[in-house]
């Protein structure tokens, strides 16, 4: 007999709250991102119902069309995947985090877009923390400059940082990776200002929940535990 989505949910919410105790952290400081990548929309309002409100996707399209499918005004929609920069004007009117910013232009583009629909969008530059060629994301000297531009902007607010990790069967193998996140938010916390506010750390999925939390994460992104693995 398969896990009820509702049982895999609390497994995951009792686990942030186990790694915090470790941690010495209180649960309240970390949003789960329930990622809904191909599963259908009736997961999506099972989920909701139990009072969760942040919905990930990583696809411009799939989150399009999960937008439009389901109205409910509470939900606070996340955009994690590669961004294409001719996708933002898809997401702009409903979007509320784009956490994969990685270039100035995508900054320039997203506050376009907000400007026009005359709303504010939230977002994280994506630093490319595992070296490796295929994972989108900002090289660590490319931070400050977005981060100056950014200040100025007036509908894109930058809330933090988001980091990849290397996928690895084990998490301390990744504890590096998250490390330098941290510390790379810690040394441009001096930019903050006008609409930059690097409060918040995205790291940690599904397999290294637990060591993200020890280093910091605000934002955890879990998929196959809560919704059961990938149809594809």
């Amino acid at each position: 007999m398969s896990i009820k989505l509702n049982d895999r949910y609390q497994k995951v919410l009792d686990s942030i709250k186990e790694a915090c105790d470790n941690a010495g952290r209180n649960p309240s400081e970390i949003t789960l991102v329930a990622v809904s990548k191909t599963k259908p929309d009736e997961d999506i309002l099972k989920l909701l119902k139990t009072g969760h409100k942040h919905i990930g996707e990583n696809r411009a399209k799939a989150l399009e069309d999960r937008m439009e499918a389901i109205k409910d005004e509470t939900v606070q929609w996340h955009f994690i995947g590669n961004l294409q920069t001719n996708k933002i004007k898809y997401m702009a009117h409903r979007v509320d985090w784009i956490q994969s910013v990685h270039k100035k232009k995508a900054l320039k583009e997203i506050e376009k877009r907000a400007k026009a629909e005359d709303r504010v969008i939230n977002a994280l530059i994506q630093v490319n923390i595992s070296g490796e060629g295929q994972k989108s994301g900002c090289e660590p000297d490319q931070l400050e400059p977005m981060l100056k531009y950014a200040q100025n902007l007036k509908y894109t607010r930058v809330r933090g940082l988001m980091g990849m990790a290397t996928f690895t069967d084990d998490p301390e193998d990744v504890r590096p990776e998250f490390r330098l996140l941290k510390k790379l938010r810690d040394e441009h916390l001096h930019l903050n200002g006008g609409a930059v506010e690097l409060e918040h750390l995205s790291m940690g999925m599904t397999n290294d929940l637990d060591v993200a939390i020890e280093e910091g994460a605000t934002m955890v992104r879990i998929g196959t535990a809560i919704f059961g693995e990938r149809n594809y």
